[in-house]
């Protein structure tokens, strides 16, 4: 029997749920460190193409990939955040009923 096993699915889902918070605290800090570094949301700074303005600079490069990838990852652990959450509360019910 592999460990995994040994934990309770419950649990299992709570540890994920705590990462996926972990995660998405952090990809929200990179989020805001960029909006007060360009002064603008992602969404603005594409819109007027800062990259291409600022001559394609490796720092502003640099920095629209990781913006980039910080906001699609938020997206994805609210995503996630939000099965989890579905999950528990249907496991949740169903323990209920069985009391």
């Amino acid at each position: 029997m592999s460990i995994l096993e040994k934990i309770p699915k419950e649990e299992l889902k709570d540890i994920l749920l705590r990462e996926y918070r972990r995660r998405l605290l952090l990809y929200k800090m990179v989020d805001e460190k960029m909006q007060k570094k360009y002064n603008m949301s992602f969404e603005e700074f594409e819109k007027r193409r800062i990259v291409e303005e600022k001559g394609y600079s490796w720092e502003v490069e640099s920095d629209a990939m990781e913006w980039e990838h910080a906001i699609e990852g938020i997206r994805y652990m609210q995503e996630k955040i939000e099965e989890l959450r579905s999950d528990l509360s249907r496991i949740e019910i169903f323990i209920d009923k069985q009391r």
